[in-house]
This record gives C-alpha cells, structure tokens and sequence, in this order.
C-alpha cells in the first residue's frame, strides 16, 4: 500500500500539491475572518453585557448547523465555490473564538482594572496592555479549537467544486481506491496536527509568565 501511494502522488504531485495549497489557502482565510469578527465582538460583549445573551445564543445557533447544510443553504445565493464554502467554515470557526474570548475578558479581575484605573491608565491603554493580554490564553485556546474544526470541515468544500484535500476523499471513496483516500485522509490530519502543535508553541510563549 505504501508504495502504491508514492507511485500514485509521484504521477499526480502538481494536483496534490493544489489540494493541499487550496485546503490551506480556504481555512487560513476562514481563521482570518473569524478572529477579525470574532475577538471585537467578544470584547464588547464582555463590556456590554446586554449584547451577550442574544450574540452568543444566535452565534451558538448557527455553530449547531453542520457546514453542508450552510453550503446548501447559501449556493443559490453565492453559488459554487470557494465562496459558500468560506462563509460556512467562517461561521464554523466564530463561536470558539467568540465564547473564549468573551470569557477571557469576564474573568479578569476588577481588582487590576481598578488598580490600572487609580494609576491614571485611559480605557484604551488599559484594554491593550492589561486585559488583551491577560485574556489571550483563553482566545488563544478558542483558535486552537477553531482551526482543527475548519481544517477538518474543509475537506466538505469539494462538494460544492472548492478543491481541497475533499477531492481526494470523495474520489477516493467514490472509485472504493484505498490510495487516494488515505492520500486525502492522512494530509488533514497532518495539517491539524501542525496546527495544533503551532497553536501549542504559540500559548506556551504566551503563558509562560504565568508558570515562572
């Protein structure tokens, strides 16, 4: 089986090569989106806290949805494509972030912003210097669990003609070819976990003012 794989990627490298660049390419810009949504939204909310119950509850929502059921939902609206398929996996990955980051800022302690309060810091250089980095363990936290869901839900966007390692694990299963199937299934698997152990070195980096 291992050289039957080598063989089939040696005579198919430039369209492996794609899959992997488009899978990457559709879940870095879903993860783009999400944080930029997601982390401003997730600060008011914990400012605002009328805004939390009717924003968390619609985001929780949409997070109940499988994504093929939002790609259905959305094609005849954007069609096929790389499109539909980055709002579903956008829509995916706002709800980690979101909660975590909400979370992270409620746990801080008004004990430290009152102290930062009595030193004469303004609302602005108290959310930049002392809550974003107290909370970013958590929001950290929230993007690791995202991006392993949308990788993983990327491969879904081959359905609807996006590209990505789906193609492989759809042909495969479609042709019952244990090659491009284990092709399609091993490379998700080795982006989450490339990911995640990045995630990983990036919030020990981040907490490790904590552990000394």
């Amino acid at each position: 089986m291992y050289q039957a794989i080598l063989e089939y990627l040696s005579r198919n490298w430039d369209k492996y090569v794609e899959a992997v660049n488009i899978h990457i390419g559709i879940s870095l810009a879903a993860m783009t989106i999400s944080i930029l949504l997601a982390v401003p939204l997730g600060i008011l909310c914990s400012k605002k806290g009328r805004l939390s119950l009717p924003v968390m509850n619609t985001f929780n929502m949409l997070r109940i949805i499988p994504s093929l059921a939002v790609l259905v939902l959305v094609m005849p609206i954007l069609g096929t494509g790389f499109k539909p398929a980055l709002l579903a996996l956008t829509l995916l990955a706002i709800p980690p972030v979101l909660i975590n980051t909400y979370l992270g800022f409620k746990s801080i302690s008004p004990a430290v912003i009152e102290s930062a309060c009595a030193m004469g810091m303004g609302a602005a250089r108290i959310l930049f210097t002392i809550e974003f980095p107290l909370a970013l363990p958590l929001i950290i936290t929230g993007i690791r669990t995202a991006c392993i869901e949308v990788i993983a839900s990327a491969t879904l966007a081959s359905y609807i003609g996006a590209g990505g390692l789906g193609d492989f694990i759809f042909t495969g299963l479609g042709l019952n070819d244990m090659r491009i199937l284990l092709i399609g299934g091993i490379s998700v698997a080795v982006l989450s976990v490339c990911a995640e152990l990045s995630l990983a070195l990036i919030y020990q980096g981040i907490t490790r003012y904590q552990r000394n």
